[in-house]
């Protein structure tokens, strides 16, 4: 614990010198129980930002690989994404998405915060895309506040397909709480749906950005 704290302490410290970001509903981040911050993603940078300036702890997922590196830079990786309190998942396998779903479970019933990014990858034109009915799913599943976020400006600070930090000033918008009543795992997929647009909406309406028509999907390897 204190490591984490000792982290997320010094990479704040370093987002507010190098960058000078605009942050603001600080206070409407619930101080007690469980939340789900749900954010637009534009940057790989955007997991590191929101569990540095947030009051309370978020664990997002990190890929695996962040965490079983090798030689000194491995072990740096491994011990700054356990330090900023990130999760550890396999992408692309049934199995551990099942397993990563239970986690963000466990962590919801300990009474602590989660991120989540409804897009499900980051967005490289700036677009917002339809939200993944994941987030939908948790919120009614365990009744857990929903903490819309905006990120603005965060695309300049790793541009895509590079691997340079660029120190740019960008904004962080925290908005007010959404509320779903615990309908526990056995709802309907429209209710879900239902749930997830009233995020994505909420999360539109913080950042200002276009809406795209249907989902986003990652670059093609």
């Amino acid at each position: 614990m204190l490591i984490y704290t000792l982290t997320r302490q010094s990479i704040r410290g370093l987002i507010a010198g190098l960058c000078r970001p605009t942050v603001t509903g600080l206070e409407n981040v619930p101080t007690t129980g469980p939340f789900i911050v749900a954010s637009n993603h534009l940057s790989f940078l955007d997991s590191v930002i929101i569990q540095a300036l947030m009051p309370r702890g978020v664990a997002f997922f990190a890929k695996a690989e962040y965490f079983t590196g090798k030689g000194v830079k491995g072990r740096l990786m491994k011990s700054f994404f356990e330090g900023v309190g990130s999760i550890p998942v396999e992408r692309g396998e049934q199995a551990a998405s099942v397993a990563a779903l239970k986690t963000l479970l466990d962590i919801l019933g300990e009474g602590r915060g989660i991120g989540i990014y409804p897009e499900g990858t980051r967005s490289r034109d700036g677009l917002l895309y339809r939200g993944r009915t994941g987030v939908g799913w948790l919120a009614l599943t365990t009744g857990a506040p929903v903490v819309p976020v905006g990120l603005r400006g965060t695309e300049k600070l790793q541009p895509a397909d590079t691997n340079g930090i660029k120190p740019q000033h960008f904004e962080m918008i925290v908005g007010k709480p959404l509320s779903f009543d615990k309908t526990g795992p056995d709802h309907s997929l429209p209710a879900r749906r239902e749930a997830t647009d009233r995020i994505m909406d909420a999360i539109a309406a913080l950042t200002g950005q276009e809406r795209a028509a249907g989902y986003n999907k990652p670059p093609a390897q």
